[in-house]
């Protein structure tokens, strides 16, 4: 660790630089940082969740412990136990 902090890299462009002198951290420039804000409002990234029986046009995380969420994958597998 440097006398101004340590070097890390952007998340956004890869370039190092030292992360206590960027006014954007954990971005290295204003750039990066709206550049990342573009991929969250035009929904290019995602936070995973299940869908919602009662709506399902929305993807919720509402109602976890109802006992009915069950991993796609597992799914799969016992599907092919019954065949």
């Amino acid at each position: 660790m440097g006398a101004i902090g340590p070097l890390v890299q952007c998340p956004q462009c890869g370039i190092k630089f030292q992360y206590y002198t960027s006014e954007y951290r954990p971005f290295c420039s204003e750039r990066c940082r709206l550049v990342d804000l573009g991929h969250w409002l035009s929904d290019s990234y995602r936070i995973a969740g299940r869908p919602d029986p009662k709506n399902p046009d929305l993807n919720t995380e509402s109602d976890e412990d109802d006992g009915e969420f069950q991993d796609p994958e597992e799914n799969d597998d016992e599907d092919e136990e019954e065949s």
